[in-house]
Formats: C-alpha cells, structure tokens, sequence
C-alpha cells in the first residue's frame, strides 16, 4: 500500500512538474498571458518562431503574438486550392460573402498551413476572426478563448475619430503591415506625430512597444517629400551586408530604409530606388530564390504581379526629381496572374495567392514562382 502510495505521489509530482515546464516553455517564448486576446480587428499577420503568429489590431492599436497550437513540422508542405474561399469562409461563419472581408494571408512555414485574418461584419464594428486552411484544405476558426499570447499596445497610434482628407479612419492605417525580423517585429503604419508615416521595431519577447522611427520619402510621381503616406507593405531584405526594409508605398514609389536607422524618436529619409508607376495600390510582396538569383514579387491592385531582379538594388540610385510613370530600378509583369489580393510563400517553388476570381469570387491557390 506504501509502495502504491509513493508512485501516486510520483506520478502527481510528474504531472505538476510537466505543467509547469510547459508552462515556463511558453512564457520563455515571450507568450506570458493565458486566456482570451482582446482583438478588436485582425489586419496584417507575420509568422515568428515555433509557429507563433503576429497579429495587427489597427482598431485596438496593438499587436498580438498568439499560440496557434502547431507544433510538429508537416513532413511535406504541398499546394492548397479551395475555390470561392470568401464564400467558404462566411459559411464557416455564418455570414453571407458580402458581409466579411479577407485581410491578409499568412503561410506557417513550419506546417504549410494558411491562416486567413477575417473581418465578420463591415466597418470599425466588425468582428475579428482568424481562419485557418490545412494541408487538406480544411477550414476551421482559431479559437482564442484559452491560448498562450502577447500583448504589445502602440502608445502613439492615431486617434480612434481621426480622419484623413478623403474621411477615411487614420486609425485603421496605425498597422498597414508588419513582419518578424531578427528577433524583433517591425511594423508599419501612421502615428499621431507630425511626420505620421511611422516604422517600429519592437523586441519579442515583448517589452513596451514605443513611439517609432518618423519616417520621410521623396515621391517621384506626387514630385515632393512626403511624411503622412504609410508604407503599405515591406519586405526584409539584406543589401551589401546591410540589412533593409524594402518598402512599397501607393502610387508606387519602392524604398530602401536601413534597419539600424530605425530608433524611437529618429526621424529617417528613406531612399526612393524606383518609381512602379501611378494610380496603383500595392497589396503584398514577398522575396524568394530561383536558379541562383533572388527576386521580389510584388501584387498590386491596378499593375498585376511585379517581378525585380534584386541584384539592380546594391547600386540603384536615389530618386529625387518628378518622374512622370516610372523610373529607378526595373520591373517585368508576370503575365497570368491577374487579380491576386495578396501572397505568401509556400514553399521554395510555390507562393500561396488569394485571387479574385470573378465578379464577387476569391479563390485560394497555389503557383510556381517565376
């Protein structure tokens, strides 16, 4: 009887330690709260390590580091197709099509899955869902009622009433896109300083995220400096062993900003390498590797798919003159995909696009990269 009650207590002594290894295991990747994330809105979303996702809030001001609970690496990571996925998503959340809006796509490069950041309803009011689509292209809800997460607030983030002069919320454009780079998240968007255009680079684990690097570009194709545009969406990406930020604003300049730059309360002028040509709206872009020379592949609402060979941007120059269309660095279009919303890499030869597909229609799908 002894014996037995000895090994009962082993066991229960066994359990409370895994708990607590489990938990210290959790709160070493810097997820040190347990419950239900406060997510007003899931805008832009990046992938860190052991499969933890970065998510903007632009309505709460803040990002979120979240456990998605996939752990084990897929042995294989193979192309998804769910057509008229906008379709599929509101059913899964009892809406109609017209009522959610897809907001970005992110691949888990650890399992291939994709992860969908969904608006369940229209305006500052909608609901914040996060879907994911697996490798068998099933759909489900991350559920967020009981997960490890992180919680980083934007001291400076505009106010949640201001409107910019077309009477759009400056508030929903304090995250227009973020990535996880070295150990840090970078994240995009407008402030409440004078020169708005805001980058910030906040450590994970989380400490307290703080006001940012102001950030000014010359337009070539608006002729003038600018300080109030957001970049829209950027890429990391390392030039003559400096790491960058290449940074696509509307209308289309691509910039250059070094990373060492970007401290709180500095103000930096970017390097406008290209002009992508005007009336064009930058969507995603993301950077990959083929036959030996790497790319970046940049979706846009008005120009298609936008191919550039990264070895002209160790010498490209700065442009600081009007430019008419465009000018700086070259592009190609990629004939063929028309319509894509946003992109993702997959895999080392495949990305994974949400494309409309017709009138009130978006697929999910996968295509070789050029």
């Amino acid at each position: 009887m002894l014996k037995s009650l000895s090994f009962m207590k082993s066991l229960v002594a066994l359990a409370v330690l895994s708990v607590v290894s489990v938990s210290a295991a959790a709160e070493l990747r810097g997820l040190d709260q347990k419950g239900s994330p406060d997510l007003k809105s899931a805008g832009p979303m990046a992938f860190g390590p052991e499969g933890i996702l970065f998510i903007g809030d632009p309505q709460g001001a803040a990002i979120f580091a979240i456990d998605t609970a996939e752990k084990a690496p897929a042995k294989t990571i193979g192309p998804i197709k769910v057509p008229q996925i906008d379709k599929k998503v509101a059913a899964l959340l009892g809406a109609s099509a017209d009522q959610i809006l897809l907001n970005d796509l992110a691949v888990n490069p650890r399992t291939g899955t994709a992860y969908l950041s969904v608006s369940r309803g229209r305006g500052p009011d909608a609901a914040a869902v996060i879907v994911r689509v697996d490798q068998q292209g099933k759909l489900s809800v991350l559920e967020l009622d009981d997960v490890r997460y992180a919680k980083a607030p934007l001291p400076n983030a505009p106010d949640a009433n201001a409107k910019d002069r077309r009477g759009n919320s400056k508030r929903q454009e304090s995250i227009t896109d973020l990535a996880f780079v070295d150990g840090r998240v970078v994240v995009a968007g407008l402030s409440n300083e004078e020169f708005a255009s805001n980058l910030r680079t906040i450590p994970f684990p989380f400490s307290e995220a703080d006001a940012g690097t102001s950030v000014e570009i010359f337009h070539g194709s608006h002729g003038q400096l600018e300080t109030h545009a957001p970049v829209r969406t950027f890429v990391s990406y390392t030039i003559n062993d400096q790491p960058q930020l290449l940074a696509a604003y509307t209308c289309t300049p691509l910039v250059k900003l070094p990373l060492v730059e970007l401290k709180p309360g500095k103000k930096v002028r970017g390097t406008t390498v290209a002009e992508l040509g005007n009336h064009n709206r930058p969507l995603d872009i993301i950077v990959y590797e083929k036959g030996g020379k790497e790319y970046l592949l940049i979706a846009n609402n008005a120009r298609g798919i936008m191919k550039i060979d990264a070895a002209q941007l160790g010498d490209a120059e700065g442009i600081n003159s009007p430019v008419k269309d465009t000018a700086g660095v070259g592009y190609e279009t990629v004939e063929g995909l028309n319509g894509v919303q946003q992109l993702d890499k997959l895999n080392g030869e495949q990305a994974m696009i949400l494309v409309q597909a017709g009138p009130g229609a978006v697929d999910l799908e996968c295509v070789a990269l050029p």
